[in-house]
């Protein structure tokens, strides 16, 4: 039997009835060769030696799945300490979480008289609604409460597209001007 065969045999002990004897085997053989391999990998020291031992806890809890028929044991342990390491770069490029961080920081109370503000703005450009000519306010309408395109406007109201723009410019002009220059 070859060294191989006989790896992929521990493995399936070790998966089939949690046998000790032949996990210290493995783990005697493929421990220090993992560390190695991660090194070559860019892990440091420390960390190679952490994931390695983190590698050979999975290959215990994880030996049951192995498939002697879809690759060597050496293949199977390998593409766990890989992954590991895969995982421990992902885990090093995220961001730390910041609390103070604007995105989770919640928006301030709006001060008390932004209400009576924003009340005087719309009843000021209710009334510079009513003074615009209807054809003007019917396109504001259409544009901004109804949010048409200026082309589906045009349509509707069998106008040429140039004119619901000139009409709309012209409206928001006076609307601009009837709230004081204020957007």
């Amino acid at each position: 039997m070859s060294e191989g065969t006989d790896l992929n045999s521990l493995l399936v002990l070790v998966g089939a009835a949690q046998d000790r004897a032949a996990f210290a085997a493995l783990f005697g053989h493929f421990a220090p060769r993992i560390k190695a391999y991660l090194m070559r990998l860019g892990a440091g020291s420390a960390q190679a030696e952490d994931l390695a031992q983190e590698a050979m806890l999975t290959v215990w809890r994880k030996a049951a799945l192995y498939d002697p028929a879809k690759a060597s044991a050496a293949t199977w342990i390998f593409t766990v300490a890989r992954n590991l390491r895969i995982d421990a770069i992902r885990r090093e490029r995220r961001p730390a979480f910041d609390p103070n961080d604007a995105a989770f920081v919640p928006d301030a109370d709006p001060p008390p008289d932004s209400g009576l503000e924003r009340a005087e703005d719309g009843e000021t450009l209710r009334a510079a609604m009513e003074v615009l000519p209807p054809e003007q306010a019917e396109i504001v309408r259409m544009s901004f409460y109804s949010d048409k395109p200026h082309s589906e406007i045009a349509r509707e109201l069998g106008l040429p597209l140039g004119t619901v723009k000139s009409r709309l410019r012209l409206a928001m002009g006076r609307l601009r001007q009837a709230m004081g220059g204020r957007e």
